[in-house]
C-alpha cells in the first residue's frame, strides 16, 4: 500500500503540475491568452464554475476546497453553446511544456497483418484409426499364450493365442464331411445333388471364417491334411503395440470377451485445450508444433485435423485435435506436450494497445490532429496479441494516436470543458489470466476508478499455483484445476497492486493509471 500512496501523490503533483502550466498562459476572467489552449464556444451567458483537477466531477459555484482530495478548487468557464456542436468542442491543446510533464507520445495508426504465437497445452493419445481390440469369437479356454506382457510389440498375423474349444472340433468335422460329400458327389455326377453339398460346402467354410477365426491358409491346410486341431490361433490384426492385456494362460474365456487393446503408434493424436479468444488462431489443416519436458530442444511437426463444435462451460476452452508422425515412439499416450500456433490475420489498422482506453460504455483513441491538439475518436477494438491491438473502426491509416498519457490528456479535457464532457461513470475492466506455470498476462493496466474483474483460469497441476494472493488488499482465492475463479476489486487510486500464487513464486501486477 505505500506504493499506492507514494504514486497517489506523485499523481497528484502532476496533475497540479498539469493545471499549473496550463493555467499560467490564461488572464484571470479565464479567457486564453495564446494559441496553447482550447479556446470554448462562448454563449451569450458565461457562468464561472470552479473545479478539482484530480477530480473534475467535483464542481462548485465558489472558491473552497475539494471534498475529496482536499485540493484547491480552479476557477475553469463552462461553456453554454449549442449541445449539438458539442463533438466539436471534445478536445484538448495542450502546451509544449504540458505535454513534456504529461509525457504525451504518438505513434501512427498502420496497417499491416497483426501476427501473434499462440500457446496452449495438451495430452497425447492413440490415433483411434489406428486401434484394434482382439475380442473372443467363441467360448473356450487360452490353451497356449504367446504373446505375454502389455507394452510389448507384435506384427500383423502375428499369433497372440491358442483357444481351444469342443465347438471348433464340431466345425472342423462339418468342414471335412462337406467337403467330402461335395468330391462324391461331383464324381457320381448327379446335378442336383452336387448343387446342395456345394451349398453345404460353403455354408461350412463361412462357418469357420466368420464365427471361428479361420483364415484362407488354415482352411487351405485344412482341406489339403484333413487332420483336425482341437485349437486355433488368434492372429494380431495390425502392426503395433499392446496397450492392454486381460487374460492369462489356462482362463476361460466367453464369446465376445475383449482379449487385447493394440494400437499402431507411429502416428499419434494430441488432444488441446484453445481458449476461446485464441480460437481465431486454429484452421483444419494448419501447421503446429509441440514441445515437451521429456525431450527438451525437440520440436515435433503436426497438423489440425478437428475443431471441436462445442465450447466447454467449465474451462471456457475448446478441444483441438491434432495429428503427428511418431515413427520413432518419443511421444507416448498419456504424455503432457506445449503447443504453438502461429496467429495471422488479415491487414487491418494496428496501434499500441496502451492507445486504446476504455471511457465506461465506450472505448477511444486520442488523435493529435494538430500539433499539441487532441480530439477522442471512439474506436471498436479487435484482437490484441503482443501489444497491439486491431482497429476495426475509428481510425484510418496515418492517424497519430496518444501511444502514452491518454488518460492524463483525458483528465485535462475534462478540466478544459466541464461543461461539455461528462466524466464518465465507474466502468468495468474485464480481464482473463491464464495459470500455467505463470500469469498470462502478468501486467494488467486499468483506469483509475474503474471496477476490475479478474478472470483466473488454472491449467496446471504444481502446488505452487492451486491459490493466488493479494497481499496489499488481504485477499487470497483458491485456484481449482481446469475452472475459471473470478475475482472483482473495487475502483483503486492509482498505483500498482501486486499478486502472487500460494507459494510467492509467480508474480502478477496490476497497474491503476
Amino acid at each position: 500500500m505505500k506504493t499506492i500512496r507514494q504514486t497517489f501523490a506523485l499523481r497528484l503533483a502532476l496533475a497540479l503540475a498539469l493545471s499549473l502550466a496550463g493555467c499560467g498562459h490564461n488572464n484571470d476572467d479565464g479567457g486564453s491568452g495564446n494559441g496553447d489552449s482550447l479556446t470554448a464556444h462562448r454563449g451569450d451567458q458565461t457562468a464561472n464554475t470552479y473545479t478539482c483537477p484530480m477530480h473534475p466531477s467535483v464542481r462548485s459555484d465558489r472558491p473552497g476546497a475539494c471534498p475529496v482530495c482536499g485540493m484547491a478548487l480552479v476557477r475553469k468557464s463552462a461553456q453554454t453553446g449549442n449541445p449539438a456542436d458539442a463533438a466539436r468542442f471534445q478536445g484538448v491543446s495542450l502546451s509544449p511544456t504540458q505535454r513534456v510533464i504529461a509525457n504525451v507520445t504518438t505513434v501512427p495508426a498502420v496497417r499491416r497483418a497483426l501476427s501473434a504465437e499462440v500457446n496452449a497445452v495438451g495430452i497425447v493419445a492413440a490415433a483411434e484409426p489406428s486401434q484394434a481390440t482382439v475380442a473372443a469369437r467363441f467360448r473356450g479356454r487360452i490353451e497356449k499364450l504367446l504373446v505375454n506382457t502389455t507394452g510389448q510389440r507384435v506384427r500383423k498375423g502375428e499369433s497372440l493365442f491358442e483357444l481351444y474349444s469342443p465347438d471348433l472340433t464340431s466345425a472342423q468335422r462339418d468342414f471335412l464331411l462337406a467337403l467330402q460329400a461335395d468330391k462324391q458327389a461331383t464324381q457320381s455326377g448327379t446335378a442336383g445333388s452336387g448343387t446342395m453339398q456345394k451349398k453345404l460346402l460353403e455354408a461350412s467354410r463361412d462357418r469357420l471364417q466368420i464365427h471361428f477365426g479361420f483364415t484362407d491358409t488354415q482352411i487351405a491346410r485344412l482341406e489339403s491334411s484333413g487332420q483336425i486341431s482341437s485349437t486355433v490361433a488368434f492372429l494380431s490384426p495390425i502392426s503395433g503395440t499392446v496397450l492392454q492385456k486381460d487374460i492369462q494362460q489356462g482362463m476361460y474365456v466367453e464369446e465376445g470377451m475383449t482379449l487385447y487393446q493394440l494400437a499402431d503408434l507411429s502416428t499419434v493424436w494430441a488432444y488441446l485445450d484453445i481458449y476461446e479468444r485464441d480460437l481465431r488462431a486454429v484452421k483444419l489443416g494448419q501447421a503446429i508444433s509441440v514441445t515437451t519436458e521429456a525431450y527438451p530442444g525437440m520440436t515435433f511437426n503436426g497438423r489440425v485435423t478437428f475443431v471441436d463444435p462445442v465450447v466447454n462451460a467449465g474451462t471456457r476452452t475448446v478441444r483441438v485435435r491434432t495429428e503427428f508422425p511418431n515413427k520413432e515412439g518419443l511421444l507416448k499416450p498419456n504424455m503432457f506436450i506445449r503447443a504453438h500456433l502461429s496467429l495471422a490475420s488479415g491487414p487491418s489498422i494496428v496501434v499500441p494497445q496502451s492507445a486504446v482506453l476504455s471511457m465506461g460504455p465506450r472505448t477511444v483513441a486520442w488523435v493529435e490532429v494538430q500539433p499539441n491538439r487532441f480530439e477522442p475518436r471512439e474506436v471498436v477494438p479487435g484482437a490484441a496479441y503482443d501489444g497491439q491491438v486491431e482497429i476495426l473502426k475509428g481510425l484510418q491509416e496515418g492517424d497519430l494516436v496518444a501511444q502514452t498519457g491518454g488518460f492524463l490528456i483525458d483528465s485535462e479535457s475534462s478540466l478544459q470543458q466541464p461543461g461539455l464532457v461528462e466524466p464518465p461513470a465507474a466502468a468495468e475492466h474485464k480481464v482473463q489470466i491464464l495459470v500455467d506455470g505463470r500469469y498470462t498476462p502478468d501486467v494488467v493496466r486499468v483506469r483509475r476508478d474503474t471496477r476490475v474483474k479478474l478472470e483466473f483460469v488454472r491449467s496446471d497441476a504444481g502446488a505452487c499455483t492451486d491459490a493466488v494472493v493479494f497481499a496489499g488488499l488481504n485477499i487470497r482465492r483458491e485456484l481449482p484445476e481446469g475452472k475459471t475463479t473470478v475475482i472483482e476489486l473495487p475502483p483503486l487510486e492509482p498505483g500498482e497492486i501486486h499478486y502472487t500464487c500460494g507459494m510467492g513464486m509467480l508474480h502478477g501486477t496490476i497497474i491503476v493509471e
